[in-house]
């Protein structure tokens, strides 16, 4: 039995970078052409100098966190699509609300690969316990089942005990949904006495796939698996049998930038997921997801040659409130760009005396004027902070620009 998913999973990174990198002026230009918004935020963009991470990396970021905002002045996806609404396949309504779109091609959401990797074959019988009621995710991972030759049981969430009984009937062999609904029916089974041995493997998302739960399903002869992906982009990383941090996707490129700002960091820095897709439906350029993860070094153990990432590790999006006014991490970014000598910078929001207080520390490579910083702070945010002067490698790579350690009792 196969391994790989296909080719594409074991060609030379370089060879990966290089074809990917090829592809993405004619996406860029067809973003343009085609997605009112890509039109109007790549207006001055030639697409064919878009032909290197070096030349992406100068492309405006889309925020998740702004869609909401985005698809209001025009309903209902914002311009981001690239064909008219009556010619997509499905269309999703997720909390805000947000709207996605699923277009009518073969495994739209690039989710077989991933369930190829946990294990997934033709003729498996596949419990699907992801949403499908307005949300995408029940119908994000049928696709990918059908394009392996997979049966499908919609069931959806809920109905534990129905579930139960459905399970012991037609006997999958697999099952998909999230840990703690998994967790749930075993629960129930045993409860019940119920039969759920018959699943064997799992695919895993929505929540994070924590120790306890890796351990119970193990004992229970659950081969479980991870998988990172979102309504707006479909899948970005996946676990294999190696079960060493999360494998890109073959078809997408994924940059990890400072929270707040477009800039990559170096790999194994914690930042912020940005995705480009090669959706000709729904192309997205330079998507900022509001998830933090990092770059893991080498290559997995198990042939894939991708990139492999961290998995989830936190929100970006660290806007906090300080004496009634907000604070983002695009103006710690803003100070720190002000003061080239800044390196790093943390800010930390804390009570003294029972008032809010801030504390910029920075990381700098030669002497900084802490005074001028301080006068950057209160320029920017429109409130005053201290500036503190860190050992160069001292602040955490943990991705936060902001962090408040205020308590309220």
């Amino acid at each position: 039995m196969s391994m790989h998913y296909d080719t594409l999973e074991t060609r030379p990174p370089e060879q990966r970078e290089g074809e990917l990198f090829a592809a993405l002026p004619a996406q860029v230009a067809h973003a343009k052409a085609n997605a009112l918004y890509f039109a109007t935020l790549l207006a001055g963009i030639e697409p064919r100098d878009v032909a290197s991470r070096k030349a992406l990396a100068t492309l405006p970021v889309t925020r998740k966190s702004d869609l909401v905002d985005i698809q209001k002045r025009r309903l209902p996806f914002g311009g981001l699509n690239a064909i008219a609404p009556e010619k997509l396949a499905r269309l999703f309504v997720s909390p805000g609300p947000i709207y996605d779109a699923e277009g009518r091609s073969r495994d739209f959401w690039r989710t077989a690969r991933v369930m190829f990797a946990a294990g997934f074959r033709a003729g498996d019988i596949v419990h699907n316990t992801f949403s499908y009621h307005l949300t995408p995710a029940g119908s994000m991972f049928e696709t990918g089942a059908h394009a392996l030759g997979c049966a499908v049981i919609p069931a959806g969430t809920g109905q534990t005990e129905m579930q139960l009984a459905t399970i012991a009937a037609l006997r999958p062999c697999a099952f998909a949904g999230t840990p703690s609904f998994l967790k749930l029916l075993i629960e129930k089974a045993d409860e019940y006495d119920s039969d759920i041995g018959p699943i064997k493997k799992a695919i895993l998302s929505g929540e994070a796939f924590l120790a306890p739960a890796r351990e119970l399903f193990k004992a229970r002869g659950i081969d479980a698996y991870q998988v990172y992906g979102s309504a707006d982009l479909g899948m970005i990383a996946y676990e294999s049998g190696a079960r060493e941090g999360l494998i890109l996707d073959e078809n997408i490129i994924v940059e990890i930038v400072q929270p707040g700002t477009g800039n990559p960091v170096p790999d194994g820095e914690v930042g912020e997921v940005v995705v480009t897709t090669f959706n000709r439906d729904y192309p997205l350029i330079r998507f900022a997801t509001g998830d933090l993860s990092a770059v893991l070094l080498g290559a997995s153990s198990c042939g894939r040659t991708n990139i492999r990432i961290k998995g989830w590790m936190g929100r970006a999006d660290q806007s906090t409130k300080v004496r009634g006014m907000f604070v983002h991490p695009h103006q710690i970014a803003e100070i720190a760009k002000r003061h080239p000598e800044i390196l790093k910078v943390r800010l930390t929001v804390s009570h003294v005396d029972a008032a809010d207080a801030m504390m910029l520390s920075c990381e700098a490579s030669t002497e900084l004027d802490q005074e001028a910083v301080k006068n950057s702070i209160r320029e920017i945010t429109k409130l005053r902070g201290d500036v503190r002067i860190a050992a160069n490698g001292s602040l955490p790579n943990d991705g936060k620009v902001i962090e408040d350690c205020r308590t309220y009792t």
